[in-house]
Order: C-alpha cells, then sequence, then structure tokens
C-alpha cells in the first residue's frame, strides 16, 4: 500500500500506534510508513495497555524532536510511562518532519511472581523500532506525493554542452511530463571517466560546469522555476576513484595491511597472480586463449608457481616445531597453567584418564583451551598454541616435570607425543586451506575464462600490461612525496567490488570474511573501497570528508540515489543521510538494493528511511512476469477496504454544543505497508526493449509503468528507443532527441519514439498520484495486460489496454477479446501502436554514428476502431483487427452509481450514531448478537443466522456475526473470501440484515430499533446501485459503521466505570448484552416476558437450558452490578428468590415452571450476589426490603405446579428469603427431588436424587451430598455404558466444599455486621425446634475459629499436629483442601481452583502467608493460558482433554466425564486473579510495588485478552484443553467466563478508590 497524501483538511490526524506488551508496535508488519508532515501537524499516539508490562518503571524513549529542535539520532525524549489497571497510556508526538525515526522502551522486567519477596530483575530496553515519515517534497508551494513523481534518470557525462544542451534537454523532459531528474554523479572522475568512480567529492566536474557549484545552484534552481523540475543525484559512499589524490594523504581511508592486517595474504596471492601473468610467455605459457585447453595450462601454472610460491597455507596452520619447543619449555619450567573445568571431560578418573584419550581427543582439547589467533588471517603462523595452558595437558599425560626426582618424566616421549597431537592440531587447519586454494583455482578459472573466452564475455585478447591475467584487487598508490611518509606496505588499497549472494550486512573486506583471498569478489579496479570502521572514531578524517560530500549534495538535490547501498554499512548509511537531512530534512531518498531477501530490505528501508527502492520492468522475460511486477507495484485491489472513514465516522453526526468536525482529530490505523518503489521502465544499467525483447515493447512498457501506483521513472533514450545499453565508462558519444529541441512536445502520435504519448500517460500517472488513484485492477490474458485504476472516493479513474512486445507474437490484435467493465463508464482517451525500424542493417548505422547517442528510426500512430458500448451503467470495450504488440489504448472511466454529492464514502458512513441513539440494551441484544436458536425463537423458527456459502454459518445473526467475519476481511483485504464472493453474486445478505431488523421493529417491545433499520434501508439502498466488484467493501462500510455505532451505543449504557475502562473491560461489558435477552421459550418468571441470562452461546440459548442458578448468580456481579446494569441485576435476584424452596435456590430455573433443586452451592452464589448487590449498587441495601411474590410457600417444602393458586400468593422481603435460606441450612435439609428418575436425568442413580445437607456446630461448617451426586459447579455425571461410568458422578464434591464454606463464612459475617448496624432484623438462627439461638456473630467466629484447621495443609511435617490431616494421603504440601471429610478422604486433598473463591469472599479466614503460597501453587500448577486446571496433572485422575463424544472403554473420560478433572475452565481465573490481587496487595508498602501487583495479575490476562479479541463469538470460552488447546466441545461465550473478569476490574477500582482517598 502507498502512502497517500490525506485530503486537504483543517483536522488534525491521529496515527494510532499501540504497543505490545513487550514494547513492540502492534501493527500489521511491525513496518510503520507515515505520510509527509502536514498542517496542521498529525501526531502518533503512542497506545499502552495500563499494566503492561513496559509500564513497570517503564518509560518511551522517542527521537522525533519537539516542533523547532533540530533532528539528532541519539537524542530521545523520555516519555514515562504511568500503569492504570483500568485504562490505557496514550502518548500524542507530533510529526514535523520526515526522516527515520526511531523509539524503545526501557523498563524493569516483571519477576515471577512469588509467595514471599523477591530480587527485582535488572532494567531492561526494548529493542529499537522505525518509524519512517515519508519526506514532502514541493513544486511551486504544491506538495508532489511519492506517487505522482516521474523521475527521468540521465547519465550526465553524455549531456553537451553546459547550459545550452543541458537546457534544451532539460525543456524536452519536463515537455514530456516528467517532474523530476536523476543526474548520474556531477562530481569530477576518476582516471576511467566512469562517473561512480568519483575523484573529488567536494569538487563539480569542471569540463563541464566551469564555474563550480554555481552552474549547479542555478542549474536546480533553473530547474525548478523554468522547466518544473526537482533534481536528484547519485550519493557514493562506498569507495572512490582509485586516482583520488585525497588518498595519497591519507591511505588509513581504505583497507590496507597496517588497518587490515587480514587482507596480507589476499595481496600476496594478487601481487603474485600479476607477476605471474607478466611471466606467461617467458614460461612458455598461452597469452592468448584460444580454448579452455590453453587455459587449463595457465591454471596449471597458477597451482604451482602462485599458490606453490605463495605458501598461503601459512596463513592457515600453527608452526609444530615453534610450539612444541614453547609448550615443553613451559611445562619443564613449571609454568603450566589449567584453565578452569578445563579436564572436567575426563570424568571421574579425572587427569589419569586423560592419557587414554585418542590422538583426535587431545588435538581438540588443545583447540578448544589453547589456540590463540584463530580470530583471523594476517600473518604467517598467526595461530597459535599458549605454551602454559598446552603445558597443562603435558601434565596430564606425563605428569610434572620435576629434575629434582628421580623419576623425571621422559622430555623426549613428550616432546614426540607432543608433535603428534599438534601434527593432528593441523588437520582441520590443512583441510581449510585445501577448501579455499579449490575455490581460488575455481574463481580464478570461470573469471578468465568468461574475460578470454565465453562468447558472451568481452573477450579481452592477449595478457599484456593493459589487460592482465587478472583484475587486480588492489589500487597501489604511486611512491612519491606524499606517499612515502607512509609505510610502503599500507599503499596497497583494497578495491571495491560486489560478491554474487552475499550477505548485505557483512563486510566483504573485513576480518570475518576471505572473499578477497578466495577471488570471490568482481571487482570494480578503478574504485578504492573506503573503510569506515564503527564509526568517526574509527576513521576521522574520511567520515568528516564523506560528510561534507553528503551535506554539499543535499544543499541542492532534492532526491539521492543510494549507489550500491546493499554494499553499504547501515551505521554509515545513517549517519551520512543524518548529515543529508540536517541541511534538507525532506530528502527524497531511493536505493539501489538487491539484498536477496524482503526481511533484509525492510531492515534497510526501515533504519535508514529509504522512500523507495529502485525496481525494473526490463528485468521481466516475459509478459507474466511482467503483469506480476505491474500487480506488485500497481497499488491495492479495487474495491479494497476502508477503515479510517469508518473510525471517523461519528462526527459527521456531531449535535449542537459538540466540539466540531474540525476540532476533532481523524483517527487513522497504520495499515500493512510493503517496501516502496521506484518503478523504472529501463534504469541505465540494463539493455533496452530493442535489445531484449522487441522495440515495439517502449510504449507498452512505459504506459504499464505509468499507471501503478508509486514512483516511476524512465532513463534517456528510453523514449527515442536507443538501439541498446549505453557503455557507462568507455562511451564518448552525447545525447540526441527528438524532444530536445527546446520546444514544446506536443501529447500526440508522431516521429521520433515515443515521446508525445509519453507526455499524455505521464500527466495521467500524475493526475492519479495527486488525486489518490491508489486501488487497481490487473488482468494478464495471454500477450495482453490490463490495468484499471481508481479513486476509491470518487470512483473516477483510468484503463489501459496494452498489447506488450515480447519476441514471436507476429502482428496481429493476439486474439483478445470483449472487455466488460460492469456498472462503469468509459470513454477513449486515445489509442496508439509504435513502429520500429529495427533491421540490422539500421541498427548498424545507428549503432555506428560516431558522434552521437541515437533512437531507432520509429514513430507512433493512432489506431483507429475502438469500440466502446453503453449498456445501462456497463461499458464493454472492443479492439479493432489491427491492434499488433507494442499497441495501448488508455481510457477515462467512471461509476455513475458512485456519484453521490459529498461522496459516496461519507454518506454510508454519517448519521448511524443519531440513527442508534435511542436503542436500549435489549435492542443492542437483538441488533448486535442473537445465535442460531435465539434467532429462531424470535423469529418463530423462521430464520436461523445467516449461512454465506462457501463459509458457513455465522455465529450470530445480529451486527457481531457479520464483524466477526468481516473484521478479518478488511484487516487482511481479503477480496478473495467467500463473503465477498457472495455479495458479488446477489444483494441477499443486505435483505437478510435489514429485513430482520424491520420485522422486529413492528413488535413493541423493539420499537426503538426502527430508526436503526429506517438508516441501514437508506444505506443499503444508496449501495446496492454500485457495480457488484464494489459491493463487499461498501456493505463492510457500512456494516462497520452500524457495528461501532451500536457498541458505542452500548458502551454509553453502561456505567462510569466501563465507558472509562480500557478497551478489554469493554469487550468484557459487552457479553452482557450478548447473553441477556427476550426469549418466547424461556424468561425469569412463568407469567411475564423479561430479559433473561444465558449461561452461555449457543449451547444454553434458549428454553429450559437457557437460565441456570449458578451460572446467573456467579454472572450477574460482573455483567450485571460490574457495567452498572442494576435493574437487570434485581430482575435476577428478585426471580430467584421467588423460587427460593427447601432453603435452596434452584439449578434449574425453567422459568418458575418447574424448577430443579439439585445444586447445593447455588444458594450460596445467591447470597453472595445479594450481599454484592447492597454493596455495590448505590443505595443497594433498600434491596433487603423489597417485596417478591414465592413460588411455594416460605419454609415450607410442598410441591404445587406454577399455576396452582398457592403460587404466588404470598410474599417475602429478600431479608427474609435470605433468613429463610440461612434457618434451613442452620436446622438441616434433606429431601428427595421433585419427579426424581430419568424424567428429569437419565443418568444419575436413584441415591443421587436424595438431598441432604447439615450443619455441624461443632466447627459451623456446613455439610452435604453423597458419592452419587454432584451438587457444586463441578457436576458432570458418568454416562457411559460401554465404559461403566453411568450414574458415577466424576466429581461429586460432597462434604464441605471450601468455597461453600467461604460464601457461607462471608454471608453469616455480612448479616452480623448489618445487625449490629440495625440493618437486618434477624440476630441469627434458632436450633433445637427453637429452643436455642445462635447469632450470627457467633456462627462465623465459630467457622473463622476452625477453617484453617480444617482446609489447611502445611508446607511441613511437623506442622501436622495443629491441622486435621492425613499425612498417609497427602499428595501436596502448602494447599488449601477441596474438601473437608467428603466420601472419598484422598478427594478432600486435591489440588483444585475452588479455594480461591473462598479466598475472594471471605480472605479474612485465611492466614495471609499460607493464602500467597497456596496462590504460588496455584500459580504454578493449576493456571493456564486462559483458565484454570481443575485438578493438579500430578493427581492420578488428572485427565486434561475434554470430549464430551467419546464413547470409549475408558471410565475416566468416556462421554466426557472427566468435564472437571483437568480441562482449563476460564471463571477460576477470575477468581484466582482477585484473590492474588487481594493478597499480594495486602503486603505491599508503597505504591509503586503495588503497581506491581496490578502487573502481576495484567499478564496473568494476557490470554484472555487476545482470546475475546480473535473470538467470532467475541466472548470468552467456557473451557479450554490442557494448556489453552482449543477445545470443540466447549461452549465458546460462557457467562461467567466473562463476569469474574469484570469482577476483578470491580475489586481493582475499589482498592484504587481506596489508595486515593488514603
Amino acid at each position: 500500500m502507498s502512502v497517500t497524501v490525506p485530503r486537504a483538511s483543517a483536522q488534525k490526524a491521529v496515527y494510532l500506534l499501540p504497543l505490545t506488551d513487550a514494547g513492540a508496535p502492534d501493527v500489521p508488519g511491525t513496518y510503520i510508513y507515515l505520510p509527509p508532515p502536514t498542517s496542521p501537524t498529525y501526531c502518533v499516539r503512542f497506545q499502552i495497555q495500563g499494566t503492561s508490562s513496559i509500564c513497570r518503571q517503564g518509560s518511551l524513549w522517542v527521537n522525533i524532536p519537539a516542533e523547532g529542535e533540530k533532528f539528532q539520532r541519539s537524542c530521545y525524549r523520555e516519555y514515562k510511562l504511568q500503569p492504570d489497571f483500568n485504562g490505557i497510556t496514550e502518548i500524542d508526538v507530533p510529526i514535523y518532519e520526515a526522516n527515520a525515526f526511531s523509539f524503545y522502551t526501557t523498563y524493569t522486567p516483571l519477576p515471577q511472581w512469588s509467595f514471599t519477596d523477591v530480587a527485582s530483575p535488572e532494567p531492561t530496553r526494548t529493542p529499537t523500532y522505525y518509524i519512517d515519515v515519508c519526506p514532502r517534497l514541493m513544486m511551486h508551494g504544491q506538495q508532489l506525493p511519492i506517487e505522482a513523481v516521474v523521475i527521468f534518470s540521465t547519465l550526465s557525462k553524455f549531456m553537451g554542452i553546459y547550459p545550452t544542451d543541458w537546457d534544451n534537454h532539460l525543456c524536452g523532459i519536463s515537455q514530456r511530463g516528467y517532474n523530476m531528474v536523476h543526474f548520474t554523479p556531477l562530481m569530477q572522475r576518476g582516471s576511467s571517466n566512469s562517473p561512480y568512480s568519483i575523484y573529488d567529492q567536494l569538487a563539480f566536474d569542471n569540463a563541464i560546469f566551469k564555474n563550480g557549484e554555481q552552474d549547479i545552484a542555478d542549474m536546480v534552481k533553473k530547474m525548478q522555476s523554468k522547466f518544473n523540475l526537482l533534481a536528484m543525484t547519485d550519493v557514493v559512499w562506498n569507495h572512490t576513484a582509485n586516482n583520488s589524490k585525497w588518498l595519497e594523504e591519507h591511505p588509513e581511508a581504505g583497507y590496507n595491511v597496517d588497518t587490515a592486517p587480514w587482507m596480507r595474504p589476499a595481496l600476496e596471492l594478487d601481487t603474485a597472480l600479476l607477476k605471474f601473468g607478466s611471466q606467461l610467455a617467458a614460461r612458455g605459457l598461452p597469452t592468448t586463449f584460444k580454448n579452455e585447453c590453453d587455459l587449463l595450462k595457465v591454471m596449471d601454472g597458477v597451482k604451482t608457481h602462485v599458490l606453490g610460491g605463495c605458501k598461503l597455507w601459512e596463513y592457515y596452520v600453527i608452526n609444530v616445531e615453534r610450539d612444541t619447543n614453547a609448550i615443553q619449555q613451559a611445562w619443564i619450567s613449571g609454568q603450566a597453567k589449567f584453565t578452569e573445568g578445563s579436564f572436567s571431560d575426563a570424568g571421574l578418573r579425572g587427569l589419569d584418564a586423560v592419557k587414554g584419550w585418542p590422538l583426535k581427543q587431545k588435538a581438540d582439547w588443545l583447540v578448544e583451551h589453547a589456540l590463540r589467533g584463530g580470530d583471523r588471517m594476517g600473518e604467517r603462523y598467526r595461530r597459535t598454541m599458549d605454551p602454559a595452558v598446552g603445558a597443562s595437558l603435558l601434565c596430564a599425560l606425563f605428569g610434572r616435570y620435576d629434575s629434582r626426582t628421580s623419576s623425571t618424566p621422559d622430555e623426549r616421549a613428550a616432546y614426540g607425543a607432543l608433535k603428534a597431537i599438534l601434527n593432528e592440531v593441523n588437520l582441520p587447519f590443512y583441510r581449510e586451506y585445501d577448501g579455499d586454494q579449490a575455490e581460488i583455482m575455481e574463481q580464478l578459472f570461470n573469471r578468465i575464462k568468461y574475460v578470454r573466452i565465453d562468447a558472451h564475455g568481452p573477450k579481452l585478447g592477449e595478457v599484456n600490461n593493459a589487460n592482465p591475467l587478472i583484475e587486480s584487487y588492489f589500487t597501489r598508490l604511486p611512491l612519491n612525496e606524499t606517499t612515502k611518509k607512509h609505510n610502503p606496505e599500507a599503499l596497497a588499497l583494497v578495491n571495491n567490488g560486489w560478491v554474487w549472494a552475499a550477505d548485505a550486512m557483512r563486510d566483504n573486506a573485513g576480518p570475518k570474511s576471505r572473499a578477497y583471498l578466495r577471488r570471490e569478489v568482481i571487482v570494480w579496479g578503478d574504485c578504492v573501497k573506503l573503510r569506515y570502521g564503527d564509526g568517526p572514531h574509527d576513521n576521522p578524517y574520511l567520515w568528516e570528508h564523506m560528510a561534507k560530500y553528503t551535506r554539499l549534495m543535499a544543499k541542492y538535490f532534492q532526491g539521492f540515489r543510494i549507489d550500491n547501498c546493499h554494499s553499504t554499512p547501515l551505521h554509515l548509511a545513517e549517519y551520512m543521510l543524518d548529515q543529508a537531512r540536517s541541511v534538507n530534512p525532506n530528502i527524497f531518498v531511493v536505493a539501489e538494493l538487491f539484498t536477496g531477501s524482503e526481511e533484509m530490505d525492510f531492515k534497510f528501508v526501515m533504519r535508514l528511511g529509504i522512500a523507495a527502492l529502485i525496481r525494473e520492468a526490463m528485468q521481466c522475460g516475459s509478459t507474466q512476469e511482467l503483469s506480476r511486477l505491474v500487480h506488485r507495484h500497481g497499488g491495492v485491489p479495487i474495491g479494497s477496504f476502508e477503515t479510517d472513514e469508518v473510525l471517523n465516522a461519528a462526527q459527521a453526526t456531531d449535535t449542537p454544543g459538540e466540539a466540531t468536525a474540525q476540532t476533532k482529530p481523524l483517527i487513522k490505523k497504520i495499515k500493512r505497508s510493503p517496501v516502496h518503489a521506484l518503478f523504472m521502465d529501463c534504469t541505465h544499467d540494463n539493455e533496452t526493449p530493442a535489445q531484449k525483447r522487441d522495440a515495439r515493447d517502449t510504449l507498452p512498457s512505459a504506459a504499464l509503468v505509468a499507471m501503478c501506483s508509486s514512483a516511476t521513472g524512465s532513463v534517456f533514450g528510453f523514449d527515442d528507443v536507443y538501439p541498446g545499453l549505453i557503455e557507462l565508462v568507455h562511451e564518448k558519444r552525447l545525447y540526441s532527441s527528438i524532444n530536445s529541441t527546446g520546444g514544446p512536445v506536443k501529447g500526440q502520435a508522431g516521429e521520433g519514439g515515443i515521446g508525445g504519448i509519453r507526455k499524455i500517460i505521464n500527466e495521467i500517472h500524475v493526475k492519479m498520484g495527486k488525486e489518490e488513484y491508489d486501488e487497481t485492477y490487473i488482468h494478464h490474458d495471454q500477450e495482453y495486460i490490463t490495468v484499471h485504476r481508481v479513486n476509491p472516493h470518487t470512483r473516477k479513474g483510468y484503463f489501459l489496454i496494452a498489447h506488450t512486445a515480447f519476441p514471436g507474437y507476429g502482428n496481429g490484435n493476439g486474439g483478445f477479446g470483449k472487455t466488460k467493465l460492469p456498472g462503469t463508464q468509459a470513454k477513449l482517451i486515445g489509442a496508439w501502436n509504435l513502429e520500429v525500424d529495427n533491421s540490422s542493417e539500421t541498427r548498424a548505422r545507428i549503432i555506428g554514428d560516431k558522434k552521437t547517442l541515437r533512437g531507432l528510426p520509429s514513430k507512433t500512430n493512432n489506431l483507429q476502431g475502438v469500440n466502446i458500448e453503453s449498456t445501462g451503467d456497463d461499458a464493454t470495450i472492443t479492439i479493432p483487427d489491427k491492434f499488433p504488440p507494442g499497441s495501448i489504448a488508455v481510457f477515462e472511466t467512471w461509476v455513475p452509481s458512485a456519484e453521490h454529492a459529498d461522496g459516496l464514502d461519507k454518506f454510508v458512513t454519517s448519521g448511524a450514531r443519531a440513527a442508534f441513539s435511542g436503542v436500549n440494551l435489549t435492542d443492542l441484544n437483538f441488533i448486535l448478537y442473537r445465535c442460531e436458536e435465539e434467532e429462531r425463537d424470535a423469529s418463530d423458527h423462521k430464520d436461523g443466522t445467516y449461512n454465506v456459502p462457501g463459509h458457513g454459518k455465522l455465529v450470530y445473526a445480529g451486527l457481531q456475526g457479520w464483524w466477526s467475519v468481516l473484521r478479518n476481511i478488511v484487516n487482511d483485504n481479503d477480496l478473495g473470501h467467500p463473503l465477498c464472493n457472495h455479495l458479488r453474486e446477489g444483494q441477499w445478505a443486505l435483505d437478510y440484515c435489514l429485513g430482520r431488523l424491520e420485522r422486529i421493529s413492528e413488535k413493541k417491545k423493539y420499537s426503538h430499533i426502527k430508526n436503526p433499520a429506517k438508516w441501514l434501508k437508506a444505506k443499503f439502498n444508496a449501495i446496492r446501485k454500485v457495480p457488484s466488484f464494489l459491493l463487499p467493501r461498501y456493505f463492510a462500510l457500512v456494516m462497520q459503521t452500524a457495528y461501532n455505532a451500536a457498541v458505542e451505543r452500548s458502551i454509553e449504557l453502561m456505567g462510569d466505570n466501563v465507558q472509562h475502562g480500557n478497551q478489554f473491560l469493554k469487550s468484557l461489558a459487552l457479553v452482557s448484552i450478548q447473553v441477556t435477552g427476550y426469549m418466547n421459550s424461556a424468561s425469569l418468571w412463568p407469567d411475564k416476558s423479561v430479559p433473561s441470562m444465558a449461561a452461555g452461546l449457543p449451547h444454553f440459548a434458549y428454553d429450559w437450558a437457557r437460565c441456570w442458578g449458578r451460572d446467573i448468580t456467579i454472572s450477574a456481579r460482573g455483567l450485571y452490578m460490574g457495567t452498572g446494569r442494576y435493574e437487570d441485576a434485581k430482575e435476577h435476584i428478585f426471580a430467584f428468590a421467588s423460587v427460593l424452596k427447601h432453603g435452596m435456590v434452584p439449578n434449574l430455573l425453567g422459568g418458575g415452571k418447574i424448577p430443579r433443586y439439585n445444586s447445593r452451592d447455588s444458594i450460596w452464589w445467591f447470597l453472595q450476589n445479594c450481599q454484592d448487590y447492597t454493596k455495590i449498587v448505590p443505595n443497594g441495601i433498600g434491596l433487603l426490603q423489597d417485596q417478591v411474590k414465592r413460588r411455594f410457600l416460605p419454609y415450607d417444602d410442598t410441591w404445587f405446579p406454577y399455576d396452582d393458586k398457592r403460587a404466588y400468593s404470598q410474599s417475602s422481603t429478600i431479608e427474609d428469603v435470605i433468613q429463610e435460606a440461612l434457618q434451613r441450612h442452620a436446622s438441616g435439609i434433606e429431601f428427595r427431588e421433585y419427579d426424581a428418575g430419568p424424567n428429569i436425568d437419565s443418568q444419575m442413580k436413584s441415591e443421587g436424587f436424595d438431598i441432604k445437607i447439615w450443619t455441624d456446630w461443632e466447627t459451623g461448617l456446613i455439610f452435604g451430598g453423597n458419592q452419587w451426586n454432584c451438587g457444586t459447579w463441578m457436576d458432570k455425571m458418568g454416562e457411559s455404558e460401554k465404559a461403566g461410568s453411568k450414574g458415577y458422578p466424576g466429581t461429586p464434591r460432597d462434604g464441605a466444599p471450601v468455597e461453600i464454606i467461604g460464601m457461607l463464612y462471608s454471608i453469616v459475617r455480612w448479616c452480623a455486621d448489618l445487625y449490629e448496624q440495625g440493618k437486618f432484623k434477624y440476630e441469627g438462627v434458632t436450633l433445637d425446634d427453637g429452643k436455642k439461638t445462635i447469632t450470627y456473630t457467633e456462627w462465623a467466629d465459630l467457622i473463622k475459629a476452625n477453617f484453617e484447621r480444617a482446609f489447611y495443609v502445611p508446607r511441613s511435617a511437623e506442622e501436622d499436629g495443629s491441622y486435621d490431616v492425613n499425612p498417609k494421603i497427602i499428595n501436596r504440601r502448602g494447599i488449601y483442601k477441596d474438601l473437608y471429610r467428603s466420601g472419598k478422604e484422598y478427594e478432600d486433598y486435591q489440588l483444585r481452583p475452588n479455594f480461591p473463591v473462598a479466598m475472594s469472599v471471605a480472605p479474612d479466614l485465611f492466614d495471609p502467608e499460607h493464602a500467597l503460597y497456596a496462590l504460588q501453587m496455584a500459580d504454578r500448577i493449576l493456571l493456564g493460558p486462559q483458565g484454570m486446571k481443575t485438578l493438579d496433572p500430578s493427581d492420578l485422575n488428572y485427565r486434561g482433554y475434554y470430549i464430551n463424544s467419546e464413547d470409549s472403554t475408558d471410565f475416566h473420560t468416556s462421554k466426557g466425564r472427566n468435564y472437571h478433572q483437568g480441562p482449563e475452565w476460564v471463571w477460576p481465573t477470575g477468581f484466582f486473579l482477585r484473590a492474588l490481587l487481594k493478597f499480594d496487595l495486602e503486603r505491599r508498602k508503597c505504591p509503586e510495588e503495588r503497581i506491581e501487583s496490578y502487573q502481576q495479575v495484567t499478564r496473568r490476562l494476557a490470554g484472555c485478552m487476545r482470546a475475546i479479541q480473535e473470538s467470532p463469538w467475541a466472548g470468552l470460552t467456557e473451557l479450554t484443553q490442557k494448556d489453552g488447546a482449543f477445545c470443540g466441545d466447549s461452549c465458546p461465550t460462557q457467562s461467567w467466563s466473562a463476569s469474574c473478569i469484570i469482577d476483578l476490574f470491580q475489586d481493582a477500582r475499589v482498592y484504587e478508590i481506596g489508595e486515593e482517598e488514603s
């Protein structure tokens, strides 16, 4: 995607740059390329999640300068990151100039969370990331977008006499519509006369520019004022001419044996090769090579006389004699040095074992521990052994040498052994040399063969002084007064060159490379390679000299072409471009870059702020290849999706009194950007169409390139149809062109190449670039390529038909059929073909011209017979029979149906906020969501969710269902997605979306939906008329606008905490709308319809399966109270209070008609709900006095139907209901379920229907259940007859479950406190038929006195006596039991995620130190990426994968019996993190430490944050498999999964308010 210039607007733009938890840019592709600076200034908005890891003592560092400040790469501004658990940190950094800016963050990483204080890790920093800002090119006060640039490349030395010839050429260039001229270097050239071999970087060519720099200043000024041309030049940093005078003063600027001693062997080889080449005749060897046999004779001589004579192996190997003597001497003199751990491999037998080592092992030991000098080449026998370390090996082999004893070791034996070892050491070094020698021979053979023998080579002829046997790799400076003060050896400087497929980041003349020794370099003998080192300190003169040169170029030229960029050290290019931008921040930098890797290209582009990489159409060998290249640089596809328009849509509907649209910023996303191109039809380095293809291809190639959405260009001679590539170095003739007369060039067909047509296509290219025609459709059909490029806002465009001219395709029109442009009208601008006389005689005459470079005789002709037929809004184009290769036709196009007053984009994205402003939360449930069964319920089973052919059913009928699919389509611009195909085929999706809203709005309770339906109808009516290929784009615009408006309205109806919370909290809050709505098949009441909460979607959506007591009462705190939906919370509390029976609330509500009382824990979740309501909701204490009608009679277990006259005949206050529940539990509960048997549960054994609950008044703990039922949330009943598990609960959890005890304590302590405050009329409960009263304070105290003793499993056995534990059964210590006194004793001791529930609701039951350690155990053992393992993996019953459909013989897993025996459930994560935060904050002593608590929690939310963002259901799943793996049987969005995380935010908010108040 190209970066387009923002349309004129007084609005300030803001580009969003979110950072990941690790501080990396969270944008597609991570490459950040922003448009040129604007007025008013746009800014980059860094977005960091409030408690991201980088916020811990974190700072953002940005080197973008403030207004008026000079850019300095190393000068970073610091922005402190302020942690905020509920919010997001946003930092706006204005952009005042172009450059390759960078940023990083510093922070102190979070330590692993521990129950004790741990040392904080050392501060660290992220990698450096780059923000490239496109330069702002200006022409006569108007901005010239990069996509509108058309460059004309010229070899400056052929331009003729300055200023007359130059002015004529520049006038012709301007007349043809080019707007920038690229000059090859204009500096004084070296002895080779190549413009890229610069003699003096600070002096312009005085042969052309007599007045030097003044001429350049005058020329550039005239180019802009008179010819409307900007100027670009090459910058050559890698080398200088081999005769540059300043090298004699500063040979250290190059690589020589002083500055690069590792080059010595390469220099010796080079010198020997030159000498051998001069002696061929004397040695009786051929000097002229007629065939390979002649060459092979010479190569034998090279091997014998050169390589043999140089003895290059001495640079590889150690000197055995020298090192043997030195090591033995160190041994004898007692100087042995035993390096630490050096003999650890010897094992238990120690040094004795070394004697038994084989020879190679001893040699390897020496190489590993004693070898020195192996870091680089340089001197003969540089590799050597450390004598002292070597002596330690002799000690191991022969013992210490001590002449005072009679058993002195044998010196001769030691000498012989050591010499053998060192010879062994040398074996791989000799092999290393042999490999390099073979490569040297291969490279020399191939190079000499190419230049002397090959048909396609230069055939240099006889070996002589002018043409030596092989090019020298070194320039040898002359010996004179200047150079004689230097080391004579240092006067040989390495020449520059290139290495095939080399690593662009590696210095080919550096110490790690042997390219010059191995003769792998294709050398440029006229250029000395410059040695920059690591920075200016390594070569001060060179850096300053080249910096002056760079600043001089930037003073006059608006563009740079970096010559040989892939060979330029990155740090050097970065420094030099900083120098250039200090003079002109808006320098337009392009580069010749061939790294062979797109990733490496990105690295150069990002670091250097390269605006475009040079790419060339003439590199293509076929029409198909050319089509691919045009496609790559053409722009985004037609009909591409737009996001920014929707982000800012709401501004179009500002209401009076609000800020106007002009004062609000335009929010923009940073989109995926490829490496940008300067797309040339031909460069000065490559062959012309007349050489490489058919000369007629000049015209279609030029037109195809001009149609691309990138900077484009051509080279002098291309328009004139020059017959071949101009030889850069030796050519002396001057340019000529029919266009360089100094007069006007008319945009029409004519003689002398394609100049007139070039003018037309260049003007079109510039117009398209300036006006943002950035969508393109390219089609390839045999030898034809068609390109349609359009403006996505106005839908105006240009269409090209190009018949390419690759060799061998005759002169017909190639059988090209009719071209249909659906929904598009077209007008012919012109059709032309190119005729060229490219006969051998003509070519010989033109090429043989001694004075002038000329084009082949050629002309462009107007082609007649192009026909356009219009049918409705469709156009059909037919080309004539005479449309030979080398022909083009160009059309202007427009889309009538897109011609809207303000533009169709603006129309379809406006007015949504107002349209949705009247809807309520239940309306939004229908507008946004509704799964299959919900939609069928609402439509009398006529409609479900939408089925997209090739994709499948959407998860929701409402906007979220569509947006979940469209989101990825839009972000990836996936126009090939089945939904896009479906939209192009018809408008059924529009009918569906509108129809469901119109139909439902006719119902009274959904009447507010009329306005959104009306809005949607108007927008759909507008887009129904557009061509089908545009419908996906406009459908996405409308749906995203509607979706955004609906979500915005949703958040508006929530509490302040959500409205001002972070995006994750908002996403969680939306789940409350997702799961709450009207259902015909389900309600909270038997006789009235109210919105009800589904436990999850789609599994628990309708009828009896929708409303679960446990799920709703767990979820109501977060989804309702935590989002400000207090009335919904109250309605659900009333509904469950109304059906209290047996002192319990039902697990299955059944609308109050047939409630089922089989869950022992639901009542405690309900009572906890009541408590939460009184504490969270303003004036919530009033709930206790609210009256509710009772489905059953108070304190009476009699069952009767819901329509019995006794039903709802009596009322109770919520206070009374709470008391009844507590009293019944205190007295004991025992009953058999109503209608027990297969009617209500076909899997359960008869005993399971028997419910018994009692209180142990010794401890105050409540017990219940049996081994045949499962009365808590872990309620999976065995179902498999095959496995014999039917009727066997997976997790009975009878006895006293830890979470129930926690909630019991929480409730009775709350009641006690309320009683003390006079807000609850009951003091306690009565026992023994009312004879004895237990106050709530007494009950709470009793529980607290016994809790730790009953549930804690101590960390050490010494403490067992203080706790009720059986040491024989303990599996893990330092945890809290899951159960107390259950039917299977070992189940008490299982580590499960239930104890954090008790910690969250009743923290004062727990010893803080015990609690923290237990939380650490859960953190490290149970916590997964999203959920909590439901069982300790070390437990024998652990089974981490839940597959409900499995019907195997496995008792544990068949029919999903392991539902709660390992799979990772998400809702307990919320309670775990609440407990972690609560207990961790208590031990923190200062704000900085408390921030760490929040960050530890945030880190553990990462998986949930990612999941809700990625899930098509826009919720959190019920459970995952082991380690977060996807579970196909999990309910994909579960109420309590989202709710319990909102609970965490609710707690955090309370803590933060408390901290602020304190």
